[in-house]
């Protein structure tokens, strides 16, 4: 009998219902108009990133070819939750099916830890690129960076695989209600109504892996590229190293503040109210499912004098052809 009741309770889930903010209508209407914004921003800014990389020869470098990568994932990313998201706002559809649940948390867990890979392979590049000049080239060659990215993408695939199939597995009996935006993975593990021991250890082993190794990569990183830099006699070559570090050391900052943030922050708020909680927390993974996204184009364009240069030479040619008589 307790069998058959745990079957009939596991399988009755075929859906879940994503609350986000639905305890505050006008604000809905806020957020509706501001993240369909930043989502146009953030197909503009980094499509544009993406085919700067592409058509300009002055950005065939590992560098650009990172930040192509970096910028193709925050398509991906976006583009995975935020329709969903602009549509529950506006229509107060707020169910999503299970088989969707699992796809958009696959794709955040992937596009999540593939760039904190990426982050600290573009951190190693500028570690190459400024202590090691010489060897650079041969360091740094075509094969190595193609290799590096195709790395960082391939485990953060199998990660998320693992992730999800170890969350979606579990029995989630009557309970559907997700207090978040979209299926993430600690909402989601609230729901179950098993052990989830082997989930908690898995994701300890994934964040030792995925978010503290390539902190220490970029912290060890940028210590050894400080030490070089101080030791330089030239003012302008200071200045030049420190320009090309400056907007990678920007994201870092933003990207792994925003998670930590998230992530760790004290039992004693939890004590705030559900409302204030709920409302707290649909902000901050605003913040870092759309503003980290979209501040990425404009920090490089605006620090990278590489990238603004190659922008405004596309524009000029499109409005030379644009001129050009058919």
């Amino acid at each position: 009998h307790i069998l058959i009741c745990y079957r009939i309770n596991r399988t009755f889930v075929n859906e879940f219902i994503l609350l986000g903010l639905s305890g505050y209508p006008k604000l809905e209407i806020i957020f509706f108009a501001v993240i369909l914004v930043m989502y146009l921003v953030i197909l503009i800014g980094n499509s544009v990133l993406i085919i700067a990389s592409i058509f300009d020869s002055h950005l065939h470098t590992p560098m650009y070819f990172f930040l192509g990568n970096l910028s193709f994932l925050d398509i991906c990313y976006t583009s995975s939750s935020v329709p969903s998201t602009l549509v529950s706002l506006i229509s107060k559809k707020r169910n999503i099916s299970f088989s969707g649940c699992a796809m958009q948390m696959f794709l955040g867990f992937a596009m999540g830890s593939t760039e904190c890979f990426l982050l600290g392979m573009m951190a190693f590049d500028r570690y190459v690129a400024i202590c090691n000049p010489l060897r650079y080239p041969v360091i740094m060659s075509k094969v190595v960076y193609i290799l590096m990215a195709s790395v960082s993408w391939l485990s953060g695939g199998i990660n998320s695989i693992v992730q999800t199939s170890l969350a979606m597995r579990l029995p989630f009996c009557e309970n559907n209600i997700i207090n978040h935006f979209l299926c993430e993975i600690l909402a989601v593990l609230k729901l179950a109504c098993a052990d989830i021991s082997l989930n908690i250890v898995t994701l300890a082993v994934s964040n030792m892996a995925f978010l503290i190794l390539p902190l220490l990569v970029i912290f060890f990183s940028y210590m050894l590229i400080l030490s070089t830099i101080l030791r330089m006699n030239s003012a302008t070559g200071r200045h030049k190293a420190f320009s090309t570090c400056s907007a990678h050391l920007t994201v870092v900052i933003i990207f792994y503040g925003t998670i930590f943030f998230m992530y760790a922050k004290p039992k004693s708020q939890d004590l705030l109210g559900q409302d204030n909680l709920q409302a707290r927390e649909g902000l901050v993974s605003m913040f870092y499912g759309v503003v980290t996204p979209m501040l990425n184009p404009i920090i490089y364009s605006l620090r990278n004098k590489d990238v603004k240069a190659a922008v405004k030479y596309l524009l000029s040619q499109k409005s030379v052809n644009q001129l050009r008589p058919k």
